[in-house]
């Protein structure tokens, strides 16, 4: 019967290592998310500035064809000076050239402000861009890690099912029937150790006289709380 404990010993430790791999595997998608949805938000964020740049230009441009507009117009103004009668008529159109002016100056003065934005908005992509760059960097480099850890641990889980397979072939059936259902119902675990009166796998007490019959390890027993299947081991 020790050659049963210890066979069911191994294949908790196969299913156990088996079950770590898989977890790790199953994970990896979540990793990637986890790194890649912080990058798409700053990559969603320089979009948002190279569009505020975008607009920013095109209102530069719109001011700039004003202003031509605006010196043209003054420069009709003036030519027509010489055509002017009365001298109402020439006050009214120095008036005219004088507003002109001053909206000159007020459009100069908001394509100042426009390209001082836009120059610190440039500045902001410019280091955004650097920055995403960078992540980016570190993200594929991170992918590739996992994909090669993931290869590694897909090629120890082939070999762990063949180890399993031969462990299983020697197992009575009904046996490894219970194995299985204590694997299930206690979350992967079907044999734990037992040290000191308890049960490692629910930390409950085990009466004085099992635990004595437990140390022989010479048959099944299962814990009293949670059925796992119990065994000895004794500390060097």
């Amino acid at each position: 019967m020790k050659d049963l404990i210890k066979l069911l010993i191994t294949l908790q430790n196969i299913d156990s290592r088996i079950l770590e791999k898989r977890l790790f595997i199953d994970k990896v998608p979540l990793r990637i998310y986890e790194v890649d949805e912080p990058l798409k938000q700053a990559r969603l964020e320089l979009d948002r500035i190279k569009q505020k740049n975008d607009a920013l230009i095109k209102k530069r441009r719109e001011k700039e064809k004003m202003l031509e507009e605006i010196n043209e117009k003054i420069k009709k103004m003036k030519v027509r000076v010489s055509e002017i009668k009365t001298n109402k008529e020439y006050q009214a159109h120095l008036k005219e050239i004088e507003t002109s002016e001053k909206e000159i100056v007020a459009t100069e003065d908001e394509i100042l402000a426009i390209m001082e934005d836009l120059d610190a908005s440039l500045r902001q992509q410019k280091e955004k861009g650097v920055k995403v760059d960078s992540e980016v960097e570190k993200i594929n480099a991170f992918k590739r890690e996992l994909e090669a850890e993931v290869e590694k641990y897909e090629k120890e889980l082939a070999s762990l099912k063949e180890e399993r397979g031969r462990a299983v072939d020697v197992m009575a059936p009904d046996v490894y029937g219970m194995y299985m259902r204590l694997l299930e119902s206690g979350g992967g675990v079907a044999v734990t150790r037992a040290k000191n009166e308890i049960c490692l796998g629910c930390n409950m007490n085990i009466p004085p006289q099992l635990f004595v019959e437990i140390r022989k390890n010479e048959e099944i027993i299962q814990c009293t709380q949670c059925q796992r299947i119990l065994y000895y081991f004794e500390e060097q």
